[in-house]
């Protein structure tokens, strides 16, 4: 093959040029081409993947947080949900032979369940990689100094009495509390219902019209101030724009102790209005039972059961269920996990019951409770006026039929004898 002369006057340049000492030092950009080294590469590729596996190790850490969080979100949804009385129809579907079916439907519903699925899921996932650790040293896929765990069942043989006593224990101060704040509220409804009643049929006298219209919705609104004082979300101003006038609505909301403004708008209208000092007494007495009721509240929102007590039912919990697998493996092997999920869902479940009904005010009926007590009171009212209408009107066909001087007819010219109609 024959080389032209144009490739002949080039390969002497090149070779000149690339053996000339002045010349290495001044070789051409486009005669020696740099090239992007590979290892370079490499390590990018390499940090890329990286920097990939931590955004998704951090997204399921995000996810597996954001899990206690849906599910606080839900229970206190549910603990915010107004509840009901009881009427007839509710004790006969609560007496039902099918309750069994329903509460077992409605579980998946239930905010106790849904707040059993962080500590259920994670002890039971404890529970598999204990299991699935034993099964590989079983089968020798370890090194031969791994351990097995398991242990004698003697240790919880002895302490389930214990355990069984502080869920007892912690689940009966807990109903205590609950049955406390169940009577203070029941007490609250029958006092402002009493003092309603006495005010409406005592005072009277055109003098005192105003003072006791006021007394009345002051009357009416204290459950509502209340309910409003010891429940978390609750729009005070909403529930008392139809009870109160906007200038007393005011004040109560500007107030730091709501209730007690309430307690002593009552008590400055008892002290204008005229009347007998023992009945005087006796409606004070009305307002001194709203103060001890105010503080039997606020001790029930402020003190809960000793908090070493509950710290330590919970920990006696979770130290119980980390161990239960480690117990159990002898006599059931890879069946520690289904025993760890049922008894962690059955104990922490009795111990879930004891937190919900610590704090009572929002397992009670308060808004139905309030309502039905204004209810009852604007009946009285309206009964009151029927009733003192048809008096008056008996009374005065009776002074009529029966005269002063014997004759059978009310004398002429001379006045009723209905006191009611005088006042």
């Amino acid at each position: 093959m024959q080389i032209s002369a144009r490739h002949r006057r080039i390969i002497p340049s090149t070779q000149f040029f690339s053996q000339h000492p002045i010349a290495k030092s001044h070789t051409l950009p486009h005669l020696h081409r740099t090239r992007t080294p590979t290892p370079t590469f490499t390590i990018q590729c390499k940090q890329h993947e990286q920097h990939e596996n931590e955004t998704k190790i951090s997204s399921v850490i995000e996810r597996l947080n954001s899990i206690p969080e849906w599910v606080d979100g839900i229970k206190e949804g549910g603990m915010k949900k107004p509840k009901s009385l009881y009427t007839h129809i509710e004790w006969v579907r609560h007496r039902s032979s099918t309750r069994h079916i329903r509460h077992v439907v409605s579980s998946l519903s239930s905010r106790v369940t849904i707040s059993l699925i962080p500590p259920v899921f994670i002890f039971t996932a404890i529970a598999v990689a204990i299991a699935a650790y034993n099964t590989a040293v079983v089968c020798e896929w370890f090194p031969p100094f791994m351990p097995l765990l398991h242990a004698s069942s003697l240790p919880y043989q002895l302490t389930a009495p214990a355990l069984a006593l502080l869920l007892v224990f912690r689940t009966e101060a807990s109903y205590s509390r609950y049955d406390e704040g169940r009577k203070a509220w029941t007490k609250v409804i029958s006092d402002a219902k009493d003092f309603a009643r006495q005010s409406i049929t005592w005072i009277r006298g055109a003098d005192n019209v105003h003072l006791k219209a006021r007394l009345l919705q002051y009357i009416m609104a204290f459950p509502v101030v209340l309910k409003c004082h010891i429940t978390h979300g609750s729009d005070m101003r909403h529930d008392l724009g139809t009870l109160l006038h906007e200038d007393d609505l005011e004040t109560v909301l500007s107030s730091q102790h709501p209730p007690f403004c309430i307690i002593q708008f009552m008590s400055e209208c008892l002290e204008r209005v005229h009347l007998a000092d023992s009945k005087q007494n006796i409606l004070d007495s009305h307002i001194s039972q709203f103060n001890d009721s105010i503080s039997v509240c606020e001790r029930l929102i402020g003190i809960p059961i000793p908090l070493s007590y509950t710290r330590l039912t919970s920990r006696f919990l979770v130290l119980w269920h980390l161990t239960l697998p480690i117990i159990l493996w002898d006599e059931c092997e890879w069946i520690v996990v289904p025993a760890t999920f049922v008894s962690a869902a059955s104990l922490f479940c009795i111990e879930e019951v004891g937190v919900l009904i610590e704090e009572p005010f929002p397992m009670l009926a308060l808004e139905q409770m309030c309502t039905l007590a204004c209810d009852n009171i604007r009946e009285m009212i309206n009964l009151h006026n029927s009733i003192d209408d048809n008096t008056c009107t008996k009374q005065e066909i009776l002074s009529y039929r029966v005269g002063s001087n014997g004759t059978g007819w009310r004398n002429r010219g001379k006045k009723s004898n209905c006191k009611i109609c005088e006042k």
